[in-house]
């Protein structure tokens, strides 16, 4: 490691942490920590939005979807344009023009509203869960990128000071923090890879005819997938839009209904094709310095993932390979940071609110920054017992969608609003996904687990509902 490389790196790190020191110092109360005051704009809403959502964990995934399959990679992050736009046209004016919402931090509190108080405890701890998880993907997938693109580093120290970093300004400068950090994120993360990754790469393997002669017809087409991939990316990504914990706090943070519909249509457009095809663009470039030699490692016992930090050590000089690596870490930062505020809110407000309400802002506050930090170290946890950054990340998503989907649908767009259906699905829909999922099952034409718990929940949903109303209609 270059001691240029190692000031950039340090340099920004640092930044970061001064980031989250000024905002803790303005902070007055949990309207400012958690949801920004409620008065931030479409744009650094939007950019926050989808650096979120595709973060570093999407970013690492897609390098790797790339070295396997491609340009087809990219239609992952299709389900979450499609996603983004759909909830900006249903979901954003329901729970913008609810003044029962105004005063809400979180997502459970909604299914509260909706339900009764023990519905939205137990979507607490789906969110809190699978939450949990998602920051530790993130984690993960920056200590990947370091140990990747830094011999020195061993992946266990790596994820060390990653946790570090992220959990520290996270507990320092709370959701506002967090956007505006997201926003310069979003925008360093670009710039690197249009004006750094992308052009050096390409030249560096040969250009366009070399790029075309080694590999395959089928990895510049859009057809190098399954349709099961798709439906499977669809049914644990698209959804996420509606039920996810970080993108209802920024909901909440928008001004108003017009300028929240323009940031997710801004983070539709952000997410494909913008993001997705520079993603897997690299992704392929890693592959071709592979299989040009350029990449020494074994195929059969490579992690796909590792193959784009290694592409970028190889050629990137020094100071160059310190300013990719920033726009890397941005990109994990501005998701790791979201997940566990979103985690932290659940569990100051979900499930100790009550508690809290009786202290003061300032205990408030506090209790809240020591709850952030708790979870952060239980994140890290869970990141050094796992190894792929994708795999997690989905595994987390489909949690919550196959608990909470349901029952939110039914509660926001129809008068079905019956508590013990909506815990039913939720106890069922997320139990039958963890369950397939932990047992390794190979489901019925290679579906994803998912599937099987958001239909389960569905039915659940339907049975609870109508047995209740017959019985009450005798």
């Amino acid at each position: 490691m270059h001691y240029i490389d190692l000031g950039i790196f340090v340099g920004y790190m640092l930044i970061m942490l001064g980031v989250g020191y000024y905002f803790m110092r303005k902070n007055k109360n949990q309207d400012d920590y958690y949801v920004g005051g409620r008065d931030i704009g479409s744009w650094h809403i939007g950019l926050s939005v989808v650096a979120t959502d595709v973060g570093g964990g999407f970013s690492v995934g897609l390098g790797g979807l790339g070295f396997m399959m491609g340009l087809s990679g990219s239609w992952m992050l299709f389900t979450g344009l499609l996603g983004a736009w759909l909830a900006a046209v249903f979901l954003i004016p329901r729970v913008k023009q609810d003044k029962a919402f105004a005063g809400f931090y979180t997502f459970p509190q909604i299914f509260k509203y909706l339900f009764d108080k023990k519905v939205g405890v137990v979507a607490a701890v789906i969110c809190l869960v699978g939450y949990l998880g998602f920051t530790s993907s993130q984690l993960l997938a920056g200590a990947k990128l370091a140990s990747g693109t830094f011999e020195e580093l061993d992946i266990g120290t790596a994820l060390w000071i990653m946790g570090a970093i992220a959990v520290i300004y996270t507990v320092l400068g709370g959701l506002k923090a967090v956007i505006y950090t997201d926003t310069v994120q979003w925008i360093i993360l670009m710039l690197g890879f249009i004006f750094i990754g992308l052009p050096i790469a390409y030249f560096h393997v040969g250009g366009w005819e070399v790029i075309r002669g080694t590999l395959p017809d089928e990895f510049f087409t859009l057809t190098n997938l399954r349709w099961q991939d798709f439906a499977n990316w669809g049914i644990t990504i698209l959804p996420i839009w509606f039920i996810g914990m970080t993108l209802y706090q920024r909901i909440f943070a928008s001004r108003d209904t017009a300028s929240a519909k323009k940031a997710w249509f801004i983070a539709g457009l952000f997410e494909w094709p913008i993001m997705a095809f520079m993603g897997v663009s690299l992704g392929l470039l890693s592959r071709v310095a592979f299989e040009q030699g350029l990449l020494i490692f074994d195929l059969e016992t490579l992690d796909p993932e590792m193959g784009l930090p290694i592409l970028l050590r190889t050629i990137l000089p020094s100071g160059l390979l310190g300013l990719m690596m920033a726009a890397y870490f941005s990109a994990v930062l501005s998701t790791a940071d979201s997940c566990l505020m979103a985690a932290s809110g659940n569990l100051s407000t979900d499930i100790f609110g009550k508690w809290l309400g009786n202290k003061s802002e300032k205990l408030q506050i506090r209790y809240s920054q020591l709850f952030t930090l708790a979870l952060g170290g239980i994140a890290l946890f869970v990141a050094l017992q796992m190894t792929n950054v994708l795999e997690l990340m989905l595994y987390s998503y489909a949690f919550m969608v196959s608990g909470l989907l349901i029952p939110v649908l039914f509660g926001l767009f129809t008068d079905m609003k019956d508590p013990d259906a909506a815990l039913g699905a939720m106890l069922v829909g997320g139990s039958v996904t963890g369950g397939l999922g932990l047992a390794g099952i190979t489901m019925p034409l290679e579906l994803d687990p998912n599937f099987f718990g958001v239909l389960s929940s569905l039915a659940i949903f339907l049975l609870i509902y109508k047995v209740k109303k017959m019985k009450f209609s005798k």
